[in-house]
């Protein structure tokens, strides 16, 4: 053992070792400072790496074999070998990191441990920092703006704004984040407003690690926020080497309108309407009304008002007629403006959908989609569209696309888990239903009582029903919904109250009627009462019950003669001609369709 160390001090290999550890880890620090500035993929770092950790034994070697007395001697030839190896292997490098198609290779094969494609993005909410915390609508808006800038950036996926934003103060692991919604790269900042004055702050996260890429401050004047968006947008472009396709000259963010107090009365309104606030509806309509007096073309807060009024049914007792006349005139007006929008075809689509005007919403939400086939809005209402008229096949395939971008949007976890659930892939379904609770989905228990029920958990499933039809029933009696929920998991006797308790309130209803009736109805096993219903007054929400229409539980329904003159009464063969026949259904003949 003595002689072996002997061997070693000789050698020098202690030495030798220290040395190439030393120089290997200052390469590697001036490879990673070089890398980030050009934008090299991380493959490049992991090969030099590599070679670094294989050349340390060669190193060990030739000091073992070479050392004499402490004078190490390497042939020339071996020195040649070398030389041309580093050469060969610095030009290889080199080469991938210049070429354009090697690089999006090498891209391509670059993902995260997570699984998170390299070029991917999360914008999380901004912090604001303004010395009154209220500027909460503009922090979110600017994150909002700038999510969406990058969406339209060609290679890079970018989460979408309500699974991004669902981690709203909640300060998560980064590393948590970037698993959830399957991004490599989160955006963090902050806003600080002042009177007239902006700082947004921005910085560039690597979700696996936590490392930050890039930090900066943005100041300026509210009139230049857009012209901030801007910058950040493409200074993230860069930082992720992603080359801009077409005019690189054409701006990334849009300008909306270059009246700053248009803008944020926008903002206020958007935020509404983004977190579904719909007892503030009224609210937000007055508040883009107000913008719009402002600023008579403001083509965007046209676009809003229209998807808000559009909604406004579902939320707001009383509110239909007239909020479907506004919802028609204000996306005329939006796409009279800017016919590049997208969201006045989808309010178009999502209000004749609520109306029952199946082919007008068809022909709408078509539209929308050829005109943005990525908004999320736009592909969530195209795809309840069309399970609610019958194409389950093709409302399904439209879901998973808003799932791929949006994977914690709880609208579309609801629908989708539903239609699992019916498709009998109870476990898919549960898995979505159960993310939907998680994400704070207020009706959620209209899917997951059936998933209760199919584990034999007939209390749990009366009370998710409960909670679901409470957040559904608004202006009805405080205990309908639990009266409706016993009836559809208890006896004969808890069944029979429920029906009376229906047929009393609904046949005294005046306006359009409250979908809670057919809806509860139809889940009672009451089918042809939820028609007779229905042919007598028309619903001022279709989406809640017609799904239930279309679900294996409703098959004798849809064979029976009553439903064939329903669907001639709402229109529904008139769609089916245009469009084909629905999953369930053969065309007999023109308007004349039979289904099972």
């Amino acid at each position: 053992m003595t002689e072996f160390f002997a061997r070693l001090k000789q050698r020098k290999l202690v030495q030798w070792a220290l040395a190439y550890i030393a120089a290997a880890f200052a390469l590697i620090q001036v490879l990673d400072v070089v890398a980030q500035r050009f934008g090299w993929p991380e493959s490049i770092e992991r090969v030099v790496i590599v070679a670094l950790a294989i050349g340390f034994f060669v190193v060990l070697v030739l000091a073992w074999y070479h050392g004499e007395r402490g004078a190490q001697r390497v042939t020339g030839t071996e020195l040649l070998i070398l030389a041309l190896l580093l050469v060969i292997g610095g030009g290889l490098l080199w080469r991938v990191a210049q070429n354009p198609a090697a690089t999006a290779v090498a891209n391509h094969m670059d993902v995260t441990a997570a699984g998170a494609p390299a070029k991917s993005i999360a914008v999380l909410p901004f912090t604001d920092l303004s010395p009154g915390h209220d500027q909460e609508y503009f922090s979110d808006g600017m994150a909002e703006e700038l999510l969406n800038a990058l969406a339209k950036v060609k290679d890079l996926k970018v989460a979408g704004r309500t699974s991004s934003f669902s981690f709203k103060g909640k300060n998560e692991d980064l590393r948590a984040v970037g698993k959830a919604l399957a991004v490599a790269h989160v955006l963090e900042g902050s806003v600080r407003k002042q009177g007239d004055k902006v700082r947004i702050t921005a910085q560039l996260i690597q979700a696996e690690d936590g490392y930050h890429l890039w930090s900066e401050n943005y100041d300026g004047d509210l009139k230049d926020v857009f012209e901030l968006q801007e910058r950040i947008a493409r200074a993230i472009t860069e930082k992720l080497s992603i080359v801009l396709n077409g005019d690189s000259a054409r701006p990334l963010v849009r300008v909306a309108t270059t009246n700053p107090e248009a803008y944020a009365l926008y903002l206020q309104a958007s935020g509404i309407f983004n977190r579904r606030e719909g007892a503030r509806f009224p609210e937000a309509i007055t508040e883009l009304e107000l913008a719009l007096k402002l600023v008579p073309n403001f083509a965007r807060a046209h676009a809003r008002l229209a998807a808000i009024d559009a909604l406004e049914p579902i939320y707001v007792v009383g509110a239909t007629e007239a909020s479907r006349e506004a919802t028609e005139r204000e996306a005329a007006l939006a796409s009279a403006l800017d016919p590049t929008l997208a969201e006045p075809y989808a309010a178009l689509g999502a209000m004749y959908g609520l109306a029952g005007r199946w082919t007008d919403a068809r022909i709408a939400s078509d539209r929308s989609l050829a005109i943005d086939a990525d908004d999320v809005n736009v592909v969530f209402w195209a795809g309840v569209g069309a399970i609610n008229s019958g194409y389950t096949r093709r409302g399904c395939e439209l879901l998973d696309r808003v799932l791929a971008s949006e994977p914690l949007l709880p609208n579309a976890l609801l629908w989708r888990g539903i239609q699992y659930v019916y498709a009998g892939d109870l476990a898919h379904g549960e898995t979505l239903l159960r993310r939907a609770a998680d994400v704070g989905l207020a009706h959620v228990g209209i899917g997951l009582d059936v998933v209760e029920a199919a584990h034999g958990r007939k209390a749990e499933a009366k009370q998710q029903l409960t909670n679901g039809l409470r957040a559904l029933a608004a202006g009805l009696p405080a205990d309908a919904p639990a009266v409706v929920a016993a009836g559809v998991y208890g006896d004969a006797a808890e069944h029979a109250s429920a029906v009376a308790l229906i047929e009393q309130i609904g046949t005294a209803q005046t306006g359009r009627l409250s979908a809670f009736f057919p809806y509860s109805l139809l889940r009672l096993g009451e089918s042809t009462r939820a028609l007779r219903m229905l042919q007598q007054q028309s619903s001022s929400n279709n989406a809640l019950f017609m799904h239930v229409i279309w679900s294996p539980a409703q098959r004798l329904l849809r064979s029976s003669p009553e439903f064939k003159t329903f669907t001639h009464q709402i229109g529904l063969d008139e769609l089916w001609d245009r469009y084909g026949p629905p999953d369930t259904c053969k065309r007999l003949s023109a308007g004349d369709y039979s289904c099972d």
